[in-house]
């Protein structure tokens, strides 16, 4: 039982990592928190389930990443492209949160706001095998490949590529980095396309987990991944990794041991005694410029 409550939560884990990805890469770009991306996550895995539903689920990957990252590019004309300003942090924040609302208001217009159940969770979504009497299921192992490798090719184009270089250099100063030649528009838009798409696709694995896309879930979501970005350490790309495995963790083992009702808590808890300990997160300060967007 415990395995098996360990394996549940290195699956919802990486998905609230991948969520975290995304607000810690435009935090680190811009230093402004985008509201709209809890929704963008919902809004993705509604898209991406209703396509598995009729076409396959290995269509729905590729249709949830590119609405998701054209929901980010359009949250980044919206609600940031105008906002830029020291001054405007709170205005670009409050037209984000407007944009999310407006995504969820679309999504109860066209699907209703009870949960979507497709029925998706017949066949390979209950097919599995069994490890010292504890059954893991294809699905699970699936999502957590899937996680781990858009999480392993996002660190690998941070840190490896040109496109990598510009991003970091933008994070360190958008005004140096314009002086160098780099379009700092352009590099906003591909930080808000990925970390959209990768969103989207978070709100996909966790539909086809479920059974259900829920409409209701980017705020519940949102906020946690929120506070896994502060445990993790502002910015840090690998803390929010960690932290969003850590947490999952956490989470489910609360279960094992008979305390369900404050799972709920767990991130909440663990961020409390985390920013008391070390008040920039878990990384913060360690091998600055080379896990940091």
């Amino acid at each position: 039982m415990l395995l098996g409550q360990i394996s549940n939560g290195l699956v919802i884990g990486a998905m609230y990592a991948l969520v975290a990805i995304g607000f810690t890469l435009v935090i680190g770009v811009l230093d402004k928190l985008n509201f709209a991306h809890p929704e963008v996550f919902m809004f993705g895995g509604v898209v991406g389930f209703v396509c598995a539903a009729y076409t396959s689920v290995w269509w729905a990957f590729p249709v949830a990443f590119v609405v998701g990252g054209l929901m980010g590019l359009l949250t980044e004309f919206i609600s940031f492209r105008r906002f830029q300003s020291e001054d405007a942090k709170i205005t670009a924040a409050l037209s984000s949160l407007s944009l999310g609302l407006v995504l969820v208001d679309i999504t109860h217009k066209v699907w209703g706001s009870e949960p979507v159940d497709l029925g998706l969770t017949s066949g390979v979504f209950k097919e599995g095998f069994t490890i010292a009497g504890v059954k893991f299921l294809w699905v699970q192992l699936i999502i957590l490949a899937i996680t781990f490798a858009l999480m392993l090719a996002l660190h690998l184009a941070v840190s490896r590529t040109s496109a990598g270089r510009r991003i970091r250099a933008v994070a360190e100063s958008p005004a140096n980095a314009a002086l160098l030649g780099i379009d700092v528009r352009r590099v906003t838009q591909t930080v808000f396309f990925v970390s959209s798409a990768l969103a989207a696709v978070a709100g996909l694995l966790l539909a086809l987990r479920t059974g259900v896309a829920n409409p209701e879930i980017g705020l519940t979501f949102g906020l946690k991944a929120v506070a896994i970005m502060a445990i993790g350490g502002m910015g840090d790309l690998r803390g929010a990794v960690i932290a969003g495995l850590l947490i999952g963790v956490l989470e489910a083992l609360t279960f094992q041991f008979g305390l369900g009702r404050l799972g709920e808590m767990t991130v909440w808890v663990a961020m409390l005694i985390v920013l008391l300990w070390r008040r920039g997160g878990l990384f913060s300060g360690m091998h600055a410029g080379e896990q940091r967007v």
